[in-house]
């Protein structure tokens, strides 16, 4: 049975930080960025990229449609 890696891209200029996505995440891979984007906000970012599954979760719940959730099946 193959296994599933999931990967996140975040459009850091429309993210407002609002977190989320970080309560919606059941591996707990996100967390707030120490940067800050254009606007002043603290954007969210993968703190720990191998626990990510690729569910969508954080992608389903973001109220601004900022992140994109690919899958990619390992053997």
């Amino acid at each position: 049975m193959a296994k599933v890696k999931g990967v996140i891209v975040v459009d850091k200029e429309r993210c407002k930080g609002c977190g989320v996505c970080i309560s919606a995440c059941p591996c707990n891979v996100l967390e707030f960025s120490p940067e800050v984007n254009g606007k002043g906000y603290n954007f969210i970012t993968m703190a720990q990229p191998d626990a990510c599954t690729g569910c969508a979760s954080c992608g389903l719940i973001c109220p601004d449609s900022c992140i994109v959730v690919y899958r990619q099946k390992f053997e």
